[in-house]
């Protein structure tokens, strides 16, 4: 998986993520509107506990402001959680079978 995480080159890899981690943004995430204006749909976002480059506490803390998200931790995954074996066909799997 190396390749694909640095096609761009490592330089540019890390100064992306470091500039997305630690940079500022032009807006704040907990005032994002819901799309879904009839609650007709959702936004799943899956994190992985153990990942070291988004941080669970942020994530849980965006889900719990926003209640049109579902929000699906993993316990024991990284932030590379949906390339590891199974886990590729098991999130659209849950999402067109309507899983939590």
């Amino acid at each position: 998986m190396k390749e694909q995480v640095r096609q761009q080159g490592e330089y540019e890899s890390i100064h992306r993520d470091l500039n997305i981690g630690f940079g500022t943004w032009e807006f704040d995430p907990t005032e994002i509107e819901n799309p879904f204006t009839e609650n007709e749909g959702s936004v799943h976002i899956w994190q992985g506990d153990e990942d070291i480059l988004v941080p669970v506490t942020l994530q849980r803390y965006i889900a719990q402001q926003l209640p049109w998200i579902k929000y699906h931790e993993l316990t024991g995954a990284g932030h590379m959680f949906p390339y590891a074996e199974g886990n590729s066909d098991a999130i659209p799997k849950a999402l067109l079978l309507g899983q939590s």
